[in-house]
């Protein structure tokens, strides 16, 4: 199966889970009285969105490159990847105004409505769903070298973490009652902070490729090992490296004997484009930059 037929099919899968725990969760949150539980509502739907752009975008880096685009449009899915971590601050945002409207509410002595043991269920339930979608959907995501399967396996994680602060704020206010149904929207707030902070931490990898940061310096090291590992090369320099999409883009000059012959120099080349396939991937683009020995006349 092609890799983009295999993450449209785990996406998939992922959008059927978010279009039953959007319909439950909502009942349970009108039914039950709990905006935590509402909330998470809207987080489940703000996962139906991703996974959307998701399907959308993996589609459009799947195709080969063209007289637009002569490096492929690997950048479409890191672009994917950036747009499920804005729409999970967006939705985070939400979850944190709603909870705090309602604790400002409370502190002016409005009385809430104290949640019902539906909601509870719904909420424990949904901790067990979301966290298997993101054991499954982060697995495949790391198989196929997916930025935007792994970030949208976050997202259904941290589904798992809202429905956990949901569950901690519904028990709380439905076991203690009274006054203490505060707890259900001071759930939804630090539920919404924590998913904030996730998606900072998946977009940090999108924004980097996307403005094409370098790989690490550990992997650039690795390259130069594997270029000097040629007895015919000396003084590899001009390092240049980045990813694009799920591929590794690699440019290099490099310096051989002029007095080599041509086939000589680009059997060499091959080799070293060859090794460098082999560790960092078939689909690695490699160009290298030939200079004659300092002792010879460029």
């Amino acid at each position: 199966m092609e890799r983009e037929d295999q993450i449209r099919r785990i996406t998939l899968v992922g959008s059927a889970g978010n279009v039953l725990l959007v319909i439950v969760k909502l009942i349970a949150g009108v039914v039950g009285h709990s905006s935590a539980m509402i909330a998470d509502a809207v987080h489940s739907l703000s996962d139906l969105l991703t996974d959307f752009i998701v399907l959308l975008f993996v589609g459009i880096s799947a195709r080969p490159q063209d007289s637009s685009h002569d490096y492929g449009h690997g950048k479409f899915e890191t672009l994917a990847s950036l747009m499920v971590s804005i729409a999970l601050i967006g939705a985070a945002i939400g979850i944190i105004v709603s909870g705090a409207s309602k604790f400002a509410a409370w502190l002016g002595g409005a009385d809430l409505q104290s949640p019902g043991k539906l909601a509870l269920w719904v909420a424990v339930i949904s901790i067990l769903v979301k966290e298997l979608m993101y054991q499954y959907t982060a697995r495949k995501g790391r198989d196929l070298e997916s930025q935007a399967l792994v970030a949208n396996a976050w997202h259904h994680r941290s589904d798992a973490l809202s429905s956990i602060g949901a569950a901690i704020g519904i028990a709380g206010a439905v076991l203690l009652g009274g006054r203490w149904t505060v707890l259900d929207p001071l759930a939804s707030i630090v539920v919404g902070a924590m998913l904030i902070a996730v998606a900072l931490k998946i977009m940090r990898p999108s924004l980097g490729e996307l403005t094409d940061e370098s790989l690490s310096e550990a992997q650039e090291s690795e390259i130069m090992g594997i270029i000097s590992s040629f007895p015919e090369v000396s003084e590899p320099h001009n390092l240049r490296t980045r990813h694009i999409g799920n591929k590794v883009a690699i440019e290099a000059h490099i310096r051989m004997d002029g007095e080599m012959t041509l086939n000589s120099v680009h059997q060499i080349t091959y080799e070293i484009e060859r090794k460098l396939k082999d560790r960092f991937g078939a689909d690695t683009i490699v160009t290298l930059h030939m200079e004659p020995t300092k002792n010879q006349k460029a």
